[in-house]
């Protein structure tokens, strides 16, 4: 009796060693598996050493080595997968095999977490069960950055940390950069970057639409407003605001960015100085300049002026793209459309369409009206099946192409500069200081402070940023992107996170005839000759 009850042991020990397997992802069960583990060696080695003769015996048989050489095998094999799980634990690595990358996180967020100069934590207060919706984003967050941190915290088991961070809703998420607080109730990628833009930045910068010459009305909802593209800009971290510049003859000193969007009228005479000298203190201005039309009184030769002085010149013509692509967005050779851009930290690492209706050229000032050292730079170019039209009057009849005779230039066009020069009012002197030997020497340059920068962006067209448009690829992305060069916010300059892709295809009007007459003719007459070809082999 009790040697049947001693012959047990080894499959009781067994057991206890796979109980202690099955509960290891059981954190709060961490005591009973050690015990449980433990207990059932324990009991397996007294087997052994009780019945040593007899194992020792067994190997002498063929069959017995045969099982302990494929046993030692399964344990090799055993210890390979354990072992490599324990490095990929430790070295996690992730990857997102998705078309869309729909489980990865946007450039704009990988940039700004790469940026992170401090630590971050993240505080997720909502129901334990409702962790893991959670977890499937922030975790990609703490897996960009070794600089962010993500607590769940049930918020009605600890309600003391809720009442702490004025929790008032279940799915609150609490940022915390340094001595700073945000909070956002949403989890969409946009939303929780947009947060963490915020609390790193700190303080809010605020941008000026320009008004009284029939400018684009940033609080306009229709076609022409920019109501869309203001409430994007607020998700960078950007305040908006109306300037009459008429009215105070000087752009506001807390003005990050000055934008003059699509004026129908030349500014006035002390516009255009309260202009000149908010560059020349190191402003940042964006103007956008739509084409000259049929009915307009006078152009706008003042503010032309203007850009000119720092290195900038705004053609008198309207681009027309032949490429057929606007075709994609159901336009017509009146909106030229960029898939290629020159190298300039606006367009880094950007690769979307960009549309433009009724666009005018953009060029570099090669004249004496600009001061030495204002280089412009290009950043938005069209196809080179594009031209600049000089012909404006025949434009109306829809009969245009492409004459050099008649000063039409060929493709591809610039439609996008830009150009970025110390201030001219603001440029500092190196110092001379006594140093202890009583010997005059002069300030390092890198401890002195940087002076201020004048940035200037001009684009050919408005429309592209209207209501209408913005939707477009990369309409949106191109003026936030334009816009935080001019505030030297480089690090928000990239893709922004979107909802998930339309996977719909898109064809031009001759790929679409191509597929009907295929659909109707080609095939069917395939399907016929090949059943012709059957039954005459047959026969």
């Amino acid at each position: 009796m009790l040697n049947r009850l001693f012959g047990y042991l080894p499959w009781l020990g067994m057991a206890l060693v796979l109980i202690a397997l099955a509960i290891s992802g059981r954190p709060d069960l961490l005591q009973w598996r050690r015990g449980s583990a433990l207990f059932g060696l324990i009991l397996i080695l007294i087997y052994g050493a009780g019945h040593w003769r007899s194992i020792v015996r067994s190997f002498d048989r063929k069959q017995t080595r045969y099982g302990a050489l494929a046993g030692t095998s399964l344990i090799l094999v055993i210890a390979i997968v354990a072992g490599l799980n324990y490095i990929f634990a430790r070295q996690n690595r992730r990857w997102d095999l998705t078309s869309a990358q729909q489980y990865s996180l946007s450039d704009q967020t990988q940039q700004i977490l790469d940026n992170l100069s401090a630590p971050v934590r993240i505080l997720v207060f909502a129901r334990e069960p409702e962790f893991p919706r959670y977890q499937d984003r922030l975790d990609e967050y703490a897996y960009q950055s070794n600089q962010v941190t993500v607590d769940y915290i049930d918020a009605d088991r600890e309600p003391l940390l809720a009442r702490q961070y004025e929790i008032q809703t279940y799915g609150t998420i609490v940022f915390e950069y340094e001595d700073r607080v945000e909070r956002v109730e949403s989890d969409s990628e946009q939303d929780l970057t947009n947060t963490l833009i915020r609390v790193v930045e700190g303080t809010e910068q605020t941008v000026y639409f320009i008004e009284g010459h029939g400018e684009k009305s940033h609080t306009g909802s229709g076609r022409d407003g920019y109501s869309t593209i203001s409430a994007a800009l607020g998700l960078d971290n950007f305040g908006v605001a109306s300037l009459i510049l008429a009215q105070q003859l000087r752009v506001p000193e807390d003005a990050t960015v000055a934008v003059v969007a699509g004026p129908q009228t030349d500014l006035l005479p002390g516009e255009l100085e309260a202009l000149r000298a908010y560059l020349n203190r190191g402003g940042k201005l964006l103007v956008l300049i739509d084409p000259p039309t049929a009915g307009e009184t006078a152009p706008p030769d003042g503010l032309f002026a203007l850009v000119r002085e720092w290195g900038i010149n705004v053609g008198t013509d309207v681009v027309v793209d032949a490429s057929g692509v606007g075709q994609l967005f159901g336009a017509d050779a009146s909106v030229p459309v960029a898939a290629n851009y020159p190298l300039h930290p606006i367009t880094d690492r950007f690769n979307l369409l960009t549309a433009y209706p009724l666009a005018r050229s953009v060029t570099a000032d090669s004249g004496s009206g600009s001061p030495d050292g204002r280089v412009a730079q290009p950043f938005i170019q069209t196809s080179a099946q594009s031209w600049a039209e000089a012909d404006l009057a025949g434009l109306a009849t829809g009969q245009v192409e492409l004459n050099e005779e008649v000063g039409d230039r060929p493709g591809p066009i610039t439609i996008g500069m830009a150009v970025s020069v110390p201030a001219p009012t603001s440029e500092t002197e190196t110092t001379e200081i006594e140093n202890p030997n009583g010997q005059a020497t002069n300030e390092e340059e890198d401890a002195a402070p940087q002076p201020p920068e004048t940035r200037l962006a001009v684009i050919g067209d408005s429309d592209f940023a209207s209501n209408s448009t913005v939707g477009i690829q990369g309409n949106q992305d191109m003026f936030l992107n334009t816009v935080n060069w001019l505030a030297q916010q480089e690090n928000l300059i990239s893709i922004r996170a979107r909802e998930p892709e339309d996977r719909r295809l898109s064809l031009t009007a001759a790929q679409q005839q191509r597929v009907f007459w295929f659909s109707l003719l080609l095939l069917p007459a395939f399907l016929l000759g090949a059943g012709i070809n059957t039954w005459w082999r047959r026969r």
